[in-house]
């Protein structure tokens, strides 16, 4: 494995508790408590112990994080009242709730507005954040617009553009599955999404850190974009699954044909950790590719 990439064996708490590690950024998306099937984790917890294990696991997750680190945390819509307020009594400083709209259908709901997005909390250990890109993206123009940008769009606090993985005809090959062509994790995150919060956080060589690893995005991005990386995980099969995509990277988990998307960011080969091997001419040569188009490739 990537000697700067890796994956460990344990629970998220314990391994908080006895690392030196300092972390820049974490992506912490953790098992919502919705009665989920998990090999090695009951998903069905009383809520007030649930959120206090997620409180504890938010404390030392900053006490091991630089100051100016982040944290994203990823949780369902109906529960950001509980993810701001674990983030506050583990001292974490409040900075953004990014709402990442999806695209499949919205889920109905008898009396109230359907479901359609999950929120992403971006928090910060201080005041501020230490690192900080400002993405530029260039998003195909919607009907009612008329001219085409010349350098695209900042990134704002709504992610509309980014596809989630669904058991539906248009997950393409990115999700991992069994050799029976089941998903092998149906939480899995794209990879679009991670490589927009390891873009927007973190510098080359910074240490980025997923509490939750399940089976890998997280690092597969982080290490083809030159940062260190660190996952904990607690299912051997996640860990099997998480090595396999570490050692030999999936065409589908590419991240360079996203680049031509970013292109209009500031110092964007800097952000990217580009290396000076040109690893990107077919995609930044092939015209306006989108996440839209490419997320299923």
């Amino acid at each position: 494995m990537h000697q700067q990439t890796r994956i460990v064996k344990d629970d998220c708490l314990r391994w908080l508790c006895n690392t030196e590690e300092q972390i820049n950024l974490t992506f912490f998306d953790p098992p919502f408590n919705q009665g989920r099937f998990y090999r090695h984790y009951d998903d069905n917890q009383e809520k007030d112990s649930y959120w206090e294990w997620i409180t504890d696991v938010l404390s030392a997750l900053r006490a091991r994080t630089q100051k100016g680190g982040v944290v994203y945390f990823m949780h369902r819509e109906k529960n950001a009242e509980f993810v701001l307020t674990a983030l506050r009594q583990a001292g974490w400083t409040f900075q953004n709730l990014i709402v990442w709209k999806k695209m499949a259908s919205a889920v109905p709901c008898t009396n109230k507005f359907g479901k359609h997005y999950q929120i992403i909390v971006l928090a910060t250990n201080g005041a501020q954040s230490k690192v900080f890109h400002k993405l530029r993206i260039d998003p195909p123009l919607m009907p009612h617009q008329k001219y085409a940008r010349k350098t695209g769009l900042y990134v704002t606090d709504v992610w509309d553009d980014i596809r989630e993985l669904t058991s539906g005809y248009f997950a393409g090959k990115e999700p991992m599955r069994t050799t029976e062509g089941e998903r092998f994790h149906k939480q899995q995150s794209p990879i679009a999404l991670l490589l927009r919060i390891i873009l927007s956080s973190s510098n080359k060589g910074d240490m980025v850190f997923d509490p939750f690893a399940g089976t890998g995005t997280t690092l597969v991005v982080a290490k083809q974009l030159k940062r260190k990386s660190i996952g904990v995980e607690i299912d051997p099969q996640n860990i099997s699954r998480t090595e396999e995509r570490i050692n030999e990277l999936r065409t589908s988990d590419r991240v360079e044909k996203f680049f031509h998307y970013y292109r209009h960011t500031e110092n964007i080969d800097a952000v990217w950790g580009k290396s000076d091997e040109n690893i990107f001419t077919e995609f930044t040569e092939a015209g306006a590719d989108d996440l839209f188009r490419i997320a299923s490739v």
